[in-house]
This record gives structure tokens, sequence and C-alpha cells, in this order.
């Protein structure tokens, strides 16, 4: 059924963040390394690299009309919008992560300043269930934020107070630049993982009139998620 690649969505969201629409990558195994659980240290190689302007149009999917998709409790929908505009809920009983919501503009670079130091995040359950049935042996406190109740015992805590929302976010960006393109669209998740949004993509492109391609001009090139950004705004952490 061809080759696949797991855990891309990190990368995936750093392409995206930093206004990269054309890349090659080179993985020499089944998933992409988890590194420290976030996008930045793929954010600091883009951006250390630097961009080669090619002499081609950028071109976005403009969302028309909306599209939703529902799996119990959680929900993603796509609506149109100006911009890429990422809007999000989630809902834990872990009193650590509890009820966070966030809501941020992607354009003029805020992924790289807000959203790509975040890191994945789990309960302290769900890793000895893992490890018991022998998974996750590359996992450690360091490249995830770990939590037992109300505590977080990876080193060092928290790099955001909502960092867990953020890292929701971080998510939704790459799983929706699977769809090759930047989207002009509100995007709203509520307790959504990947496989809900990618499941509202297919949704999106099957729908007939949801989607269009557009020709960006230069006023809508400078919205696009890293339009303009620099090495001045990337977070600094350890």
């Amino acid at each position: 059924a061809g080759t696949e690649v797991s855990t891309v969505e990190h990368v995936m969201a750093a392409l995206m963040g930093c206004g990269v629409q054309n890349a090659v990558l080179e993985v020499d195994g089944p998933e992409v390394p988890i590194l420290d659980g976030s996008s930045i240290p793929f954010v600091r190689a883009i951006l250390k690299t630097g961009f080669t302007r090619l002499d081609a149009p950028v071109r976005a999917l403009k969302v028309l009309k909306p599209v939703e998709v529902r799996r119990g409790e959680a929900v993603a929908r796509l609506s149109p919008h100006k911009t890429l505009l990422i809007d999000f809920a989630i809902d834990f009983a872990d009193a650590a992560i509890g009820v966070q919501r966030k809501r941020l503009n992607m354009s003029n670079g805020s992924f790289v300043r807000e959203l790509s130091d975040s890191r994945t995040f789990c309960r302290k359950a769900d890793i000895d269930e893992m490890l018991a049935n022998g998974l996750a042996r590359g996992g450690t406190m360091d490249n995830a934020v770990v939590v037992d109740g109300d505590k977080v015992l990876s080193p060092g805590g928290l790099r955001h107070q909502d960092e867990a929302v953020r890292h929701k976010m971080l998510d939704a960006l790459g799983d929706l630049a699977l769809a090759g393109a930047p989207i002009l669209g509100h995007y709203e998740g509520s307790r959504a993982g990947h496989a809900l949004t990618n499941e509202l993509l297919r949704v999106l492109f099957a729908t007939p009139g949801a989607v269009e391609w557009v020709t960006c001009d230069a006023a809508m090139e400078a919205e696009l998620p890293g339009a303009g950004v620099h090495w001045g705004e990337v977070p600094q952490v350890a």
C-alpha cells in the first residue's frame, strides 16, 4: 500500500508555521524523531538554514462553506475566514491540565512565537500502561509533559501555563498541513485529535463547493503562516 511514516505532525507544523510550501524530507525510519516533543528543534533548523524564493505563485486552499465532523464529544470544524484562525478547547480530568481554550490567528509568525515550543503531553498512567506493553521505550520526561493528577512530573515544569492546549493547536496545524497547501479558514477543535482533523480534511475535499484553490497576491501572502518570521521570534528554551 506504499510507504508510511508516522508522527509527522511536529515537522509538518514547523514547515507550515515557517512559511515553507515546498520541501524534501528524508527520514531513515518509520517515524519522525520526537526530539523534545515540540516543533522548536525543526523551527530552529529551518530558520538557521534559510529559504529560497521560487519563481512560482503561492497557492492556498480557501474554505468556502462550513464542514464539520464529530466523534462522541470530540468536534472538528472548518469555516470560511480570510486567514488561518485556530480555535481549540480541551477538557482533561487531570487538574494539571483541566479545561483550557486558546484562539490564535496564524498570521505573521504567531506559530513560531506562541506555539512552536509547546510539547506533547500525557498522563503517567498512560506511560505506565505503554511501558508494560513494551511500547514508548524512547519516551522520557524530557520529550513530553507528563502529568499525574494535579502534578506536573517533567523536570522544569511547564513552558506555558496553557502548554497543553498550545500543543494541541500545534498538532492541528501539522495535521492541516497534510492538505498540501496553506488553508484560509477558521479551524475549531474541541477534544479533537489527529484522526478527527484528518477526517475533517477528507470531508472538506469530498464536499462539493466547500473549498477552492486560490493564487495569493502580495497582501494574501503577508497573512499566511510564517510570513516574515525571523530568528528573533524563536522562543528561548533549553
